[in-house]
């Protein structure tokens, strides 16, 4: 299939040079007037996949026929990175987000149409070095995509070039339960790095940081089970707990750099469930409060 990748980060640089590697046409969409900035590869430095060089083409607005079309922008620059993907030049491609949150889903429906959307979730740690090089600190780069039936075979035929990629991937028929698993670990996971300043190995030395980490999970995963999510904290917990002890969050690292973070994206679904569903969330809250107070 042929490949344009919205967002060439760390995500998106290293999905997109795993498929490059494979032998897929990829295309970066990268901001108007960075082109030149960009070179016509992607270098990645992976435990996982090895040290390599790509081939892709370079581009400013999507032109010309693509199956998939990967978003892999920050929440924060969502709006005016779509500009890149004007809804006329879409034709039969779908888009697979793996933004963080559940909100993007539904704005991408409404703004592309229900049947091009594929929702997809990512568990990985990568992070851009420079334009086109990307480094995955992970030992570990799994998608999870949730077709509707307009879009199982374009799915299965996707994660079946992912995996020959080297990368992880499954197909899930729950596409709630898919959003909120990923946003039960993350939001605790990011929300207590950021607030404490430390990798989760700060966190779970400090008992005051860990009870704040786990009231935040326990909330999330009640707003998630509110929402019609089949989720439960344990497994959560249990796996914050074997987490590398340096493991540290994209927020984490957005606030020490002076970004933005995705805070809105991240806490906001879980805050504004609470406030829905009457359900106590008063730890992402407090969390919530003293990043702000960071920025």
């Amino acid at each position: 299939m042929r490949h344009a990748v919205l967002g060439a980060g760390g995500v998106g640089g290293l999905v997109g040079g795993a498929l490059a590697k494979a032998g897929h046409p990829v295309t970066l969409l990268v901001r108007t007037g960075r082109r030149d900035h960009f070179p016509g590869q992607l270098r990645v430095k992976s435990e996982m996949l090895g040290a390599f060089e790509a081939p892709v083409q370079i581009a400013d607005l999507l032109d010309g026929h693509f199956d998939v079309v990967w978003i892999t922008v920050k929440a924060t620059a969502l709006e005016a990175a779509l500009r890149a993907v004007p809804p006329e030049k879409l034709g039969d491609s779908v888009l697979v987000p793996l933004l963080n949150g559940v909100d993007h889903v539904e704005h991408l429906r409404e703004s592309y149409g229900a049947e091009r959307v594929l929702p997809g979730t990512i568990r990985v740690e990568a992070e851009q070095i420079g334009p086109g090089r990307v480094r995955h600190l992970s030992a570990f780069a799994d998608v999870q995509v949730a077709p509707r039936p307009a879009t199982q075979a374009r799915a299965e035929a996707l994660c079946e070039e992912l995996r020959g990629a080297g990368l992880g991937c499954e197909v899930r028929d729950d596409e709630v339960t898919m959003l909120w698993s990923k946003l039960c670990f993350l939001a605790p996971f990011a929300l207590a790095t950021t607030a404490s300043g430390g990798p989760v190995g700060v966190v779970r030395s400090d008992p005051g940081w860990w009870t704040r980490l786990e009231g935040c999970v326990k909330e999330a995963c009640a707003v998630a089970l509110a929402e019609g999510a089949k989720v439960a904290p344990e497994p959560i917990l249990a796996t914050l707990k074997e987490a590398p002890e340096g493991f540290r969050s994209s927020m984490q690292k957005d606030v020490a750099a002076g970004r933005p973070p995705e805070v809105e994206a991240i806490a906001g679904p879980i805050l504004r469930g609470g406030t829905e569903h009457g359900i106590d969330v008063s730890a992402t809250r407090a969390l919530v409060d003293r990043i702000m107070e960071l920025e």
